[in-house]
Formats: C-alpha cells, sequence, structure tokens
C-alpha cells in the first residue's frame, strides 16, 4: 500500500525540505506543493490524497482553517516552527506534528504513523464517506457499498442491506472514491471492484445484478481484470 499527499507553506524552502524527504520515503507519492493555501484548498476539491503536510502559520490562512474548510479531510500532520500550536493541531485529530526543522528520521516516523493507520482501515473496512440525504448527511462504510446508479440529478447508492438516494453528480461522487476500490464502468454506474462476481464482454455483475459496461468504458474492463488477477 502506498500513500499520496500534497503539501502546503507559505516558505519555499520549507517545501524544498519537504520534496526531498518525501523522494526517500518509499510509500509516498508526493502529488502537488503549494505556497499558496488558496490554490491548495481548490486542488483537493478536484483530487484526493491520503496524507497532508500543512503548515499552521501562514500569512493569509491558518493552516488549522484550511482543514476546517475541507469537506473531506485526509489525513494531517501539521509542520511549524511554533511549539504552542500542538494542542490546537491534535484537536483537530492531526495524527502528528513536525516541529520545524525536522530530520529525515522523524518525517518518516510520521509518515509511517500514517501508512498503518491507512493500512488498519483498509483490513477493517471501516473507510467511509458521508451521504447527503435530503438535509442530513449518513455515515456510509465503503464496503458496504456494492454500486453506485446515476438518476438525472440523483445517485442511487446500492449498499449491502438498503439504498440511498442522494442529490449530487457522479462527477463529483468520484472525486471522494479511492480508485482502487471503486471504477466507473458506464455513464451510469460505478461499482466495488471486490463485489464484482461475473464478467462478460459487455457487463458484469454485482450482488445478482447485471450492470451494463458503457463504450467508452470498455478499457475498464481490462483495468477490472488486472486487478482481480492482481488480488
Amino acid at each position: 500500500m502506498n500513500l499520496t499527499a500534497i503539501a502546503i507553506d507559505d516558505e519555499p524552502q520549507a517545501l524544498e525540505v519537504i520534496r526531498l524527504h518525501a523522494a526517500k520515503v518509499p510509500f509516498l507519492e508526493l502529488k502537488a506543493t503549494f505556497t499558496d493555501a488558496f490554490e491548495a484548498i481548490s486542488w483537493l476539491q478536484m483530487n484526493r490524497v491520503d496524507l497532508l503536510f500543512l503548515d499552521i502559520k501562514m500569512p493569509d490562512i491558518s493552516g488549522v482553517d484550511v482543514v476546517k474548510s475541507l469537506h473531506k479531510v485526509p489525513m494531517v500532520v501539521f509542520t511549524t516552527a511554533y511549539s504552542d500550536f500542538a494542542v490546537q493541531g491534535f484537536e483537530l485529530d492531526a495524527i502528528d506534528y513536525l516541529l520545524k526543522p525536522f530530520s529525515l528520521a522523524r518525517f518518516l516516523k510520521a509518515c509511517t504513523k500514517a501508512l498503518d493507520i491507512q493500512t488498519l482501515r483498509a483490513e477493517k473496512g471501516e473507510e467511509y464517506m458521508f451521504v447527503k440525504t435530503g438535509y442530513e448527511e449518513e455515515k456510509v462504510l465503503l464496503d458496504d457499498i456494492l454500486y453506485i446508479e446515476a438518476e438525472g440529478n440523483y445517485l442511487i447508492f446500492m449498499l449491502k442491506n438498503r439504498k440511498l438516494l442522494s442529490r449530487q453528480t457522479m462527477t463529483d461522487l468520484l472525486l471522494s472514491l479511492p480508485t482502487d476500490r471503486f471504477i466507473r464502468v458506464h455513464r451510469s454506474y460505478c461499482v466495488a471492484v471486490a463485489k464484482i462476481e461475473k464478467m462478460a464482454r459487455q457487463e458484469i455483475t454485482v450482488s445478482g445484478q447485471a450492470i451494463p459496461i458503457g463504450a467508452s468504458y470498455e478499457e475498464s474492463l481490462v483495468a477490472i481484470r488486472a486487478r482481480l488477477i492482481g488480488a
């Protein structure tokens, strides 16, 4: 299992340290770095990562407020030169706190902790998301999702023992789903790879339900087969 991450810090030199350290951690992929926190927030609205290295004290917005602004928060490791921010950081469930200047060994320890948490979540099937249903948001375990079907402006979440109706688009949903566990096979369908029971040329079966493979998603069959063979 690998981790994807980004780093946000208003000091370019601090980001360079993170880049150099990250390059030496074999299971960590640093997707991007940002000196502009607002640019990073916009990026996170369109992309998913597992881990966020985040400076707390920045000129325009604090790291704490960055976390509060995110709809889906990845694991957070705060980085700062001010030790008095530690308590505030951990109140936001940060997994670690790196006091600048930090060594490669200390950086690796934080990354290993994040990997352990990610692995444990995957083993327990406890990864989850919140699905908006009417005026409420309901917690849904990813392991309970069989497939999602688009119907007009709504999505139907087909779960193990029930279904949920949510007003959102498939495009928006895919931004919050882990790509190693879910794959889009049709304009109107996204399926949980682990729940696939049968595969044919133009359809797959999930929980007894035949789901078509869209013409523009035929390459998904190749990806699915590769994943299942690899598993």
